[in-house]
């Protein structure tokens, strides 16, 4: 997933699916707390990526699931667009990475994230200079 994308809240907490986003999505994909560089935000998940994670986590011995990563299934939220590709974000999860109303929607290769829009300005101001963008590519060995 790439791109981003700005978006509102509406009154019924509910955001609008990106078109260029949709197919990669699917028909259903879970929205859980999520974490950038220090800063809160949402991480969304394919159905299989979400499986994949699940099954990780359960394949761990109990007593390495900590709490933190048992809060990551605890608040997650199973979604399930309609058919004007809107789907629902509990306030709890809103509440997480302080979103109000803007919204700013991020492919972050195979997931997405979700982050309240002054945040992710504040994010990407942070991050976008030469030094931590070489940095970052090195990381992922290019």
């Amino acid at each position: 997933m790439i791109g981003k994308y700005s978006a509102k809240l509406d009154d019924k907490n509910r955001l609008f699916v990106p078109a260029k986003l949709r197919a990669e999505l699917g028909s259903d994909f879970f929205v859980t707390l999520g974490v950038n560089c220090g800063h809160r935000c949402l991480t969304v998940y394919t159905a299989p990526d979400w499986q994949t994670l699940s099954e990780n986590y359960n394949a761990l011995p109990i007593s390495q699931r900590g709490a933190a990563t048992s809060l990551i299934f605890m608040n997650a939220a199973q979604c399930e667009p309609d058919k004007q590709f809107r789907f629902g974000l509990t306030q709890f999860l809103l509440d997480y990475a302080g979103i109000k109303r803007d919204v700013m929607i991020v492919g972050r290769a195979g997931q997405a994230e979700i982050w309240d829009a002054a945040e992710f300005t504040a994010f990407e101001a942070e991050n976008l200079t030469p030094e931590k963008l070489l940095a970052s590519l090195e990381a992922i060995g290019l």
